[in-house]
């Protein structure tokens, strides 16, 4: 991305090769200013900043802004570096947290909205004809299963969880067309998960598989939902890619609310809050 914008500064009017330059100087600082403060330090106007983002190919600053970040994480010395014994506590804050960072911005970057759009269709049919949807998962990934089942439900979605792997083949044998089953994994190559889905697509129901790219499960199942980030195996590696399972469940929670009915779900909500909050001590 810096190169690019290196290479096009020539070919640019130059109050938006000002803006270039900034960029360039100190491309983190950018990402994280206003775009007053960007327009003071480039001595332009703000509607120039803006125009310089969109010659570049973007929809605005906040567009330009989010893809400059990602690039700046994937160029930071810490990303994609394990948990070292000898690190300091503030070694190991920046470490965690920038492979995290690093992993969000990559998967907004790449994901397919296109394979959201039909994971989403599925869900919301399932649930308006009254079908069975069900998570499942094994290891880390049955606790995502488990938060899946809850937001759901706060959605007022009748969902059920499995992690244990005998559960989930017998959950898949009684399931049938109209049904839904959502399989997580981060390695895509579980067995007892591999057996729930083929089972699951034999009786006739959806499978909607959240894992990396190229494994047996992405390649098993109906939508395949990309989550590509390779999780080290020693003992301090970040589990990362738990984090990333779970934002994608948000935003197939937050669009399935969308879809049935957010004026509906707005009240009920509230009403469920209040209900949590009376339950406290004061």
């Amino acid at each position: 991305m810096l190169d690019r914008i290196r290479a096009s500064l020539p070919s640019l009017a130059p109050a938006e090769q000002r803006v270039g330059q900034l960029v360039l100087a100190d491309p983190r600082a950018f990402a994280n200013l206003p775009v007053s403060e960007l327009a003071d330090r480039s001595h332009v106007s703000k509607p120039t900043v803006v125009r310089f983002c969109r010659s570049m190919g973007y929809d605005g600053l906040s567009d330009f802004k989010l893809k400059l970040a990602g690039t700046v994480s994937e160029g930071v010395p810490f990303i994609h570096r394990s948990v070292d014994v000898d690190d300091k506590t503030s070694d190991v804050v920046v470490k965690v947290i920038d492979n995290t960072v690093s992993a969000f911005l990559k998967y907004r970057n790449n994901a397919s909205t296109a394979a959201i759009d039909k994971a989403v269709a599925v869900l919301a049919a399932t649930y308006k004809t009254g079908k069975r949807i069900e998570f499942i998962g094994a290891g880390n990934s049955g606790i995502v299963a488990l938060d899946a089942q809850h937001k759901f439900f706060r959605l007022g979605v009748n969902t059920v969880a499995y992690s244990d792997g005998h559960m989930q083949v017998m959950s898949a044998s009684l399931m049938g067309p109209g049904d839904c089953m959502v399989i997580i994994s981060n390695s895509g190559r579980t067995r007892d998960l591999m057996d729930a889905c083929d089972i699951a697509r034999k009786n006739g129901a959806t499978t909607i598989v959240i894992t990396t790219s190229g494994s047996p499960l992405a390649l098993a199942g109906h939508i395949h939902l990309a989550a590509d980030h390779p999780e080290g195996y020693d003992r301090y590696s970040p589990m990362v890619s738990r984090l990333l399972h779970l934002m994608i469940v948000d935003i197939l929670a937050t669009c399935v609310a969308l879809r049935i009915g957010g004026n509906r779900l707005q009240p009920m909500l509230k009403e469920m809050k209040n209900n949590l909050r009376n339950k406290r001590y004061a």
